[in-house]
């Protein structure tokens, strides 16, 4: 469905809207009101830049907070530094998205492999490397070498580029065969992998990288052929003026660091959890939370949280073990102290309603008595941090934070600064003295991971509800994959 963003006014972004969803650019696409070389100033004057994307984790999707996504950051910027709003079309997939862009619109930024070759496009300088991995169920034998894909059921995603990569790869192994489809996406292909529908497939590593952890049961194996490049697609129509403006944006915030700082905070974190770790909870989530999802819910009806986020944080306290007792004391799928659970009216600790709604209404108190300056998530992790750590300790690592030169409303720096209160040099400067400080910051980390496996998972169970639907299953649809032969 079509989006918009922008830091312009609303008038601005109200008329972008109407022309998009009252389908006016539908029926007169860009190719029709801006003639040759000027598409650059065709964008400015009209005040919004139409760009064709893909809904995915490594591109744009919708987070709790509105659209995140590598590339939707970029989209973003690039918006804002051509000083104009943001629409975006996410209705696309890997091999659409490049004729949309030669057909109408001005961008398409979609993890697009740089190709030259393609007519009627040009192509921004390289924004990402893009490096082919084959991937393959755990349990097979070891996939390490291309001889070893004889006789393997494997998939990928046409127009992505790693079908360009089997294609060279199949030149030199003959034997080698493969599916290829446009209407999935990559967390689509590594479930049928771990579910048995394939035995492989090809991605880009940092695909794998950023869905790794929902697919336990998915074993990196070895890597295909150079890596390619990730590049923005510009209608060849309109000139050079927006591509080269592109390239100065990418240039600058290359040059400043910014893109290296977006590609670590999407891509570089992909190991919080081990993937025995990974495995056990998504066992444990299909065995107890089922048990448990109703009072999760209604403690988040009454408290403003995510339900998901509630679940997480019991499953990180107790493993939701409603009997669980730890050495100090504290008790319950919530693990809540004697004195927390005196003070929040909780009478039995071991009662699986009383510790849910009591443990989100102690964590509800702890973020309202937090500084008015900390705000969104972070306000949240500091939230989280303290319910482990406790509130006094949580303001002890925000002064160290401060010391530091960080910013102690950002998690990001306070996360920092907790470890250190378990040297005696910082915690005897501090009111409440020692503290595992670095507890906290692995639990608000572990917290955060499955809170995003049970979103992934809740998100799934739905359009698999949706599929289920009378005429929407697979056997009434063309078939999903075109089978590539072995050409022996």
């Amino acid at each position: 469905m079509p989006v918009f963003s922008s830091r312009l006014s609303p008038s601005r972004l109200r008329l972008a809207a109407l022309l998009l969803l009252g389908g006016v650019l539908c029926l007169f696409p860009y190719r029709h009101y801006h003639s040759a070389d000027n598409l650059l100033e065709t964008v400015r004057e009209r005040d919004f830049i139409s760009i064709h994307t893909r809904n995915t984790p490594t591109t744009y999707y919708e987070g709790r907070h509105g659209p995140i996504g590598f590339e939707y950051e970029l989209m973003r910027r690039f918006a804002d530094h051509l000083g104009v709003s943001l629409a975006l079309d996410a209705r696309h997939n890997a091999d659409s998205v490049l004729n949309a862009v030669r057909e109408e619109g001005d961008l398409g930024a979609a993890a697009l492999p740089l190709d030259p070759t393609q007519q009627g496009l040009l192509f921004s300088r390289p924004i990402l490397e893009l490096q082919p991995v084959l991937v393959y169920r755990r349990g097979l034998p070891p996939v390490s070498e291309p001889e070893s894909l004889a006789g393997l059921s494997i998939g990928t995603i046409r127009g992505s580029g790693t079908d360009r990569v089997l294609r060279e790869l199949q030149a030199e192994h003959p034997e080698l065969g493969w599916r290829e489809s446009s209407e999935l996406e990559v967390a689509e292909l590594l479930s049928r992998v771990e579910d048995g529908r394939l035995d492989a497939a090809v991605v880009y590593e940092h695909q794998f990288r950023t869905n790794r952890i929902f697919f336990p049961g998915v074993e990196r194996g070895f890597l295909l052929g150079k890596p390619l490049s990730m590049a923005w697609a510009f209608p060849a129509r309109g000139g050079l003026g927006l591509q080269q403006e592109a390239n100065r944006f990418l240039d600058e915030l290359k040059h400043e660091g910014e893109l290296d700082r977006l590609v670590a905070q999407h891509f570089g974190h992909d190991d919080y959890l081990e993937y025995v770790g990974a495995r056990v909870f998504i066992s444990q989530l299909n065995e107890h939370l089922p048990t448990y999802a109703e009072l999760f819910r209604e403690a988040a009806r009454n408290t403003g949280f995510d339900w998901k986020l509630l679940a997480a944080l019991a499953y990180q306290e107790s493993h939701w073990d409603p009997q669980a007792t730890s050495p100090t004391g504290v008790r319950g799928l919530m693990m809540l102290t004697q004195p927390t659970a005196n003070e929040l009216g909780v009478d039995d600790r071991l009662d699986p309603a009383e510790s849910v709604n009591g443990g989100a209404r102690y964590l509800r108190q702890l973020m309202d008595r937090l500084p008015e300056s900390i705000q969104g998530e972070d306000r949240l992790y500091m939230a989280m941090a303290a319910y482990n750590v406790g509130l006094g300790h949580l303001y002890d690592a925000r002064k160290i934070t401060e010391e530091l030169g960080g910013d102690p409303d950002r998690w990001a720096d306070v996360r920092e600064a907790l470890p250190l209160l378990q040297q005696q040099a910082w915690h005897s400067k501090t009111r409440h003295g020692y503290a595992r400080g670095g507890e906290p910051v692995i639990y608000v980390r572990n917290i955060r991971r499955y809170y995003e496996i049970l979103t992934y998972v809740d998100r799934s169970q739905q359009q698999y509800l949706q599929l289920a639907e009378p005429g929407s299953g697979e056997a009434a649809s063309p078939p999903l994959f075109d089978i590539i032969d072995p050409i022996l």
